[in-house]
């Protein structure tokens, strides 16, 4: 390796870990002495408007809302059934088109469900994480315009893969 690259790499190693300082000095954690759960939240424009069911934005709803709920579902019945049930509701809204599921996990293990429907004439998308802990099931609700809730994935991704039960 010439020094020219040897140069290049070491500046793309600054500029990588300056922007990783500045994410992590960003985040704050979500507790609260009325839910079971934390999490971390990747950026203050994230505010919380609701403690019942946890509810936050990202500076609007339409730039991005979570809501939180806590479901039963026996640790012997798929998170699939879940989902589906979902599923048949959302059918319901404007514009309904339904996405991939994929496995997640972080603290816990789950299911994402994508989706894409319309509001007031404007593309939307939801993605929910279905997190699992025996025979409770949180679901992270995600929805915003599509192109914005695509540019928040790697928030909601770490959102989710941080969201855990207190000791």
């Amino acid at each position: 390796m010439n020094g020219h690259y040897k140069k290049l790499l070491f500046i793309a190693i600054g500029v990588f870990s300056l922007a990783a300082a500045a994410a992590a000095q960003n985040r704050t954690t979500f507790s609260d002495a009325t839910v079971e759960f934390t999490f971390e939240v990747p950026d203050d424009k994230w505010k919380v408007i609701g403690k019942s069911p946890v509810n936050l934005v990202y500076t609007t709803a339409n730039d991005g809302d979570l809501e939180i709920r806590k479901l039963t579902l026996a640790a012997n019945r798929p998170l699939g059934e879940l989902m589906k049930a979902e599923e048949v509701k959302l059918q319901f809204v404007r514009g309904f088109v339904a996405g991939k599921d994929e496995n997640f996990s972080g603290a816990l293990r789950g299911s994402v469900y994508n989706y894409e429907f319309l509001s007031s004439g404007r593309g939307k998308a939801g993605r929910f994480y279905y997190l699992r802990d025996g025979d409770t099931v949180y679901v992270l609700r995600f929805t915003a315009y599509a192109d914005k809730l695509r540019s928040l994935r790697t928030q909601t991704d770490m959102m989710a893969r941080t969201f855990q039960i207190k000791n």
